[in-house]
């Protein structure tokens, strides 16, 4: 197991994560977005879904919160080259032929429950990572920030299973997914960091507008609950934020370009997650 060297201090206030810009116009709550593109032949054929960490708030003129921008910034920007133009601004990656915006998805509540219960057994590993580290400096100072999510997405599954139904066992995406970040956790601190990063932070922008989009399809306009934080969302950004930038302190330059290189990675994973809403 590779040694824990992640010492972590007391969080500072983290400000200007810039907004998501998606290509329907709207624009998401601070953080890592979410965002999508799938090709118009439809699940028959490789659809190309990109979780990615799309920005396009302006700096901040607070100088605490210029301050506390360090090593995620860095995530930010390697993220933004997976980025087309229409995603985001800074965007430069060619798109692909035939994407289709958020606005023109179709969902089915089978494969919603499909997502959620997936994403369900993700945020369990997080957590089961983080609850049993050993190192009292590294993952175990990610505990209970306030993003976890496991708790909600059980209350949410239950509603569903209150309202009649079925809910399905994990699929293949979020089983490997899941082995994946099980595995990372123990021999690479650096690429599972990477993967904490992109999970949490997306899904409090992009993951809130596409939560948007599918009830507003399929549920009536309901808010699940895995959609609702307690507190000052912001906040608990800015604190885990801190955090990272903390970690990454420690590191040296070969393993934070190491971590930098896992982001092509994430999305990936998290992408054939998000692809269940669909199917």
């Amino acid at each position: 197991m590779a040694a824990c060297r992640l010492p972590i201090t007391s969080s500072l206030p983290f400000g200007d994560f810039p907004k998501a810009h998606f290509q329907t116009g709207t624009r998401g709550g601070g953080g890592v977005a979410l965002v999508s593109n799938l090709t118009a032949a439809g699940w028959g054929r490789r659809m190309v879904v990109t979780a990615t960490a799309a920005t396009e708030m302006p700096k901040s003129n607070n100088k605490r919160e210029e301050a506390a921008e360090g090593f995620v910034e860095e995530m930010r920007s390697v993220a933004m080259k997976l980025h087309t133009r229409d995603q985001a601004r800074e965007g430069e990656k060619e798109p692909d032929s035939g994407s289709q915006p958020i606005s023109k998805w179709d969902p089915t509540l089978r494969g919603y429950l499909k997502f959620l219960v997936d994403s369900k057994l993700l945020y369990d590993t997080l957590d089961a990572v983080l609850n049993k580290a050993t190192c009292p400096s590294s993952y175990a100072e990610f505990r209970n920030t306030g993003l976890e999510r496991s708790k909600q997405l059980a209350k949410d599954l239950q509603w569903f299973k209150d309202q009649g139904h079925a809910i399905p066992e994990p699929s293949s995406p979020g089983e490997a997914y899941a082995r994946y970040l099980e595995e990372l956790s123990e021999k690479d601190p650096q690429a599972f960091i990477c993967h904490f990063y992109n999970i949490y932070f997306a899904h409090t922008a992009g993951g809130r507008m596409i939560g948007k989009k599918v009830a507003e399809k399929i549920l009536n306009k309901k808010e699940l609950e895995f959609y609702k934080w307690d507190g000052n969302l912001s906040q608990l950004l800015q604190n885990v934020r801190e955090k990272l930038n903390q970690v990454a302190n420690s590191w040296s330059r070969e393993e934070k370009n190491h971590c930098l290189e896992e982001t092509e990675k994430s999305f990936e994973y998290s992408g054939e997650i998000l692809r269940l809403i669909l199917s």
